[in-house]
């Protein structure tokens, strides 16, 4: 297989100052600067960023922050992670993404998603008994912009558009991706208006997706379209030993596992639940060795073309996420490809 990318993702999270105290919004959005331009610095390929609309996270629009990202880097690619489609305007989405893509030099991406909150639909007026038909109808729409030829569409969930151009047109055109959580649904949508996927694999082992990276394939053979890349997106740290990544990542991967629970109705976690998703789940966290082990194997069993790590967790301190991106790009990433390649 060719040697695939390697990037990291963040929804940017609240954190910590030294004395254990929240940092606020706006430190940690210039704190989310710092950490892509040294992502920059370190060689990765990819730096996304989530959009969300409660306190725990401090980024609500991520182009302005890409923009801001793009303005002190050079070569790394900047996208969504993910934009919430569903209560979005599609064109609105692509006219943000091609301005970002023209300041950056050709380096915006889109990842589109249904998003695992829902905090947006109440806050922009939409119901939330419309989150399938809005999801596939924007999408077949923004399927259609990403063309940048005239649009004519219609649907049940915004204005109709005849003949519709949208600009700014982009140099080299927009690389978008689907993020899909494991949805057999999601995947061939994905397929049918010919997006790469984006697969995130937030619990478990790996092996249980590789159904899904070869129904894409299928389905897209199947309807004709042409071969998109996958990708892969996982919670993890890095540090310079497996346990102090344990430590720094432990009290908050436990709270947060909590207070989601009891959002969504889950089961609190059970002792020995973080370190069992660390052997065999879904949980990057370690020294550099261990985690690049298992990144080579993740790659390997779903022969993705893109692994993101998503090196933001609960409850941790700025510098603990900037020691992580510098291993992550330093150690990690150059180990995977030596693993790949022997």
């Amino acid at each position: 297989m060719s040697t695939p990318e390697f990037g990291i993702d963040t929804f940017g999270g609240v954190t910590l100052d030294v004395e254990g105290r929240p940092v606020p919004h706006a430190q940690v959005i210039r704190d989310l600067v710092d950490q892509a331009v040294l992502a920059d610095e370190v060689g990765l390929d990819f730096f996304g960023l989530g959009e969300h609309h409660r306190p725990d996270f401090a980024v609500s629009s991520p182009e302005m922050v890409l923009a801001a990202i793009a303005s002190r880097t050079s070569r790394i690619r900047l996208g969504s992670a993910v934009t919430v489609l569903s209560s979005d305007d599609p064109v609105r989405v692509f006219e943000r993404f091609a301005t970002l893509d023209a300041v950056s030099g050709g380096r915006a991406e889109i990842v589109a998603g249904r998003g695992s909150f829902i905090e947006s639909f109440p806050l922009f007026g939409f119901d939330l008994a419309d989150y399938e038909v809005l999801f596939e109808e924007r999408l077949e729409l923004l399927a259609a912009l990403l063309k940048e030829e005239p649009v004519t569409w219609s649907g049940t969930t915004r204005a109709a558009l005849q003949d519709q151009e949208v600009f700014p047109r982009t140099e080299n055109g927009i690389t978008a991706w689907v993020g899909v959580g494991g949805s057999p649904e999601s995947v061939v949508r994905a397929a049918r208006h010919g997006f790469g996927l984006f697969l995130a694999i937030i619990g478990g082992p790996a092996d249980r997706f590789a159904g899904y990276v070869d129904l894409f394939e299928r389905a897209q053979d199947q309807l004709g379209t042409p071969r998109r890349p996958v990708a892969v997106h996982s919670p993890g740290l890095v540090a310079d030993s497996d346990e102090e990544a344990r430590d720094v990542v432990r009290a908050g991967w436990y709270a947060m596992r909590t207070r989601l629970g009891q959002e969504r109705g889950w089961p609190p976690p059970r002792p020995g639940d973080f370190e069992r998703e660390i052997a065999g789940g879904a949980l990057y966290v370690g020294s550099p060795e261990t985690v690049a082990q298992k990144i080579a194997g993740t790659v390997q069993v779903l022969g993705v073309d893109r692994f993101d790590l998503k090196y933001d967790q609960a409850q941790v301190r700025s510098q603990d996420l900037l020691r992580s991106i510098e291993l992550y790009g330093s150690q990690v990433v150059p180990r995977v490809k030596e693993l790949l390649a022997g």
